[in-house]
């Protein structure tokens, strides 16, 4: 599976025995307002959408892939990467990374695996363009989206309201030229 490998990762597909790892990391609320959810998910849901993920990017609207980190002696699952929203007519779609652990975060994992579904989504899939939503206050994630090419094109502003306040959501967008 070359056409997945970065320098220092791979992305593979959903396996069952990713069940309960994406469990548990569905339902740390404490990364909820990354992806906008409110409610857990139940292990039924989740086995249901493993399941479901033999469906190709046309049937679905949406592709996740699992992202290995290849730069240590034990190859280890350390997060997620996401097209969804998937336009085949309008050759678009959304992109959403998450590196679950904060010990693994700046080590250029993310940059790694962007790098690969960016080339893949462009190569591959023939999309002309992908997007991303970022909040204001993701410094980060702006940072590493602007260092692949994305271009901010948008504020939302107060677009997610949370207990502590309103954000802004930032949109970016990364056109195939």
């Amino acid at each position: 599976m070359q056409l997945l490998n970065g320098k220092i990762t791979s992305l593979r597909a959903l396996e069952p025995s990713d069940i309960d790892l994406l469990y548990s990391w569905e339902n740390n609320s404490s990364i909820w307002q990354l992806s906008n959810t409110l409610t857990p998910f139940s292990r039924h849901i989740i086995k249901q959408f493993v399941e479901n993920s033999h469906q190709d990017i046309f049937q679905l609207k949406q592709l996740r892939l699992m992202i290995e980190n290849t730069n240590e002696k034990e190859i280890q699952t350390i997060g997620t990467i996401d097209l969804f929203d998937f336009d085949p007519m309008h050759k678009r779609a959304g992109i959403g990374i998450l590196i679950t652990n904060t010990e693994d975060r700046k080590k250029g994992y993310a940059s790694d695996a962007l790098d690969v579904l960016i080339k893949y989504s462009f190569q591959t899939l023939q999309l002309h363009q992908l997007y991303c939503n970022i909040t204001e206050d993701n410094i980060d994630s702006i940072k590493l989206f602007q260092s692949k090419g994305f271009e901010l094109i948008g504020t939302k502003k107060d677009w997610l309201i949370y207990p502590s306040g309103a954000k802004s959501e930032l949109m970016f967008q990364l056109l195939n030229k």
